[in-house]
C-alpha cells in the first residue's frame, strides 16, 4: 500500500495561484482517530480568507502553519486509530475540519473521531461534503444566534450562496416566513428551495424598502449597521458572518442602543449539528445545492470562481479514482 498521496498544499499566503498539486505522506490515524479516504470535499470562503492571510493571527503570522486547506470532507473510513469507538472501517462519514487545522484538499486526511459523523445515507459524497461547514453555519446562525421562532419573518441576505442555501431551507424547516436576496439570474432556483418572498438587490435595497423583519441573517456584510438596522422590527435580530471588522466593532454599539440583538459569528463544528442536519436531510427538508464540480488539480480554479460571488450554492471538489457518486 502507497504512503503518498496527492494533495494540494501551500506555503505562503497569496492568491489561488500559490496552491499546488503534490505528492504528499499518506497520514496514518493516531489514538482516537480516523483515517479518511476523502471522496469529495467542497471549498469555502474560509479557504480564500485563510489563503490570503487575512487570518493569520490564528493560522500563522508569517506563513501558514498548516499546508492543506479544505475543511468540508465526505469519504470513506480507510483506517482508525487506538480506542476509536465510533466508527470502524468502510464507514461513510462527513465533517467540518476547520477546528482540526483543516486537511480536506487531499486524497486522505486523519482526524479525531468527534470531527466527523455518519454521512447521510440519501446523500451521493459530492453532496454531503457540501454540507458541513456552511449547513452548520446556518443553522447555528438561526436556531441559536438568531433564536429564530416558527411564524417570525426572516431575511436572508445572500441567500443563493453556500451558506444562504442553507439558511433559506433551515429557516423553513424552522417555520418562518422567508425573503430571500439574490441576483436575477439566481432568482429561480431561490424560488425552488422554499423562499416566499425574494427580492433582487439589482432592482432594489432591502434597506429602503420600509419592510422590517424579526431576524436578518446575513451572509455578505455589504450594507452599514445602521441600514441592516432600518429594517429591524423593534426588538429584533441581526446575525452576519461576513468577516468585516467594521461590524465587529459597531454591531454591539447596536445592540447598547436599542435593545436589538445582534451577532457577528463564526460556526462552531460539532457532531451533534452534523446530527440535526443529516435527519433535516435524509426527509428532504434541506437539499445540497452544488453549481460546478472540478478534479482536485483545479482547485486553484474553484477557489477563485468561489471568490467572484457568483457561484449558486456550493463547488465541490471530487477526487481521483473516487467512486464519488456512491
Amino acid at each position: 500500500m502507497s504512503t503518498k498521496m496527492k494533495a494540494v498544499v501551500f506555503t505562503k499566503y497569496g492568491a489561488p495561484d500559490v496552491l499546488q498539486l503534490a505528492e504528499v505522506d499518506k497520514p496514518r490515524p493516531k489514538a482516537g482517530e480516523v483515517l479518511v479516504r476523502v471522496m469529495a470535499t467542497a471549498v469555502n470562503q474560509a479557504d480564500n480568507h485563510v489563503l490570503s492571510g487575512s487570518l493569520r493571527f490564528s493560522t500563522g503570522l508569517f506563513r501558514p502553519k498548516q499546508s492543506i486547506l479544505g475543511s468540508d470532507i465526505a469519504g470513506v473510513v480507510e483506517a482508525v486509530g487506538e480506542n476509536v469507538t465510533q466508527f470502524q472501517v468502510g464507514d461513510a462519514v462527513f465533517g467540518d475540519l476547520s477546528a482540526q487545522g483543516r486537511g480536506g484538499f487531499a486524497e486522505y486526511v486523519a482526524v479525531p473521531e468527534t470531527a466527523v459523523a455518519p454521512k447521510p445515507a440519501s446523500l451521493t459524497f459530492p453532496q454531503a461534503a457540501a454540507v458541513p461547514m456552511t449547513a452548520v453555519t446556518a443553522l447555528q446562525g438561526l436556531r441559536d444566534k438568531g433564536e429564530l421562532q416558527p411564524g417570525e419573518q426572516v431575511l436572508i441576505n445572500g441567500a443563493s450562496g453556500g451558506v444562504g442555501t442553507f439558511a433559506v431551507q433551515i429557516a423553513k424547516a424552522l417555520g418562518a416566513e422567508v425573503t430571500a436576496v439574490a441576483s436575477t439570474r439566481k432568482m429561480e432556483m431561490v424560488r425552488s428551495i422554499g423562499a416566499d418572498h425574494i427580492i433582487d438587490y439589482t432592482q432594489e435595497d432591502f434597506t429602503q424598502n420600509e419592510e422590517q423583519y424579526d431576524l436578518i441573517f446575513d451572509t455578505v456584510g455589504n450594507r452599514s449597521v445602521a441600514e441592516y438596522k432600518r429594517a429591524l422590527k423593534p426588538q429584533g435580530r441581526f446575525v452576519t458572518t461576513a468577516f468585516l471588522p467594521s461590524l465587529v466593532i459597531q454591531v454591539p454599539w447596536l445592540s447598547r442602543t436599542d435593545g436589538k440583538k445582534t451577532h457577528n459569528m463564526m460556526a462552531k463544528p460539532n457532531q451533534k449539528d452534523l446530527d440535526v442536519m443529516r435527519d433535516l436531510l435524509e426527509t428532504n427538508q434541506v437539499i445540497p445545492i452544488i453549481d460546478r464540480c472540478y478534479p482536485l488539480s483545479n482547485v486553484p480554479e474553484a477557489l477563485r470562481y468561489l471568490g467572484e460571488g457568483h457561484a449558486k450554492g456550493k463547488a465541490i471538489i471530487i477526487m481521483p479514482d473516487s467512486s464519488a457518486g456512491a
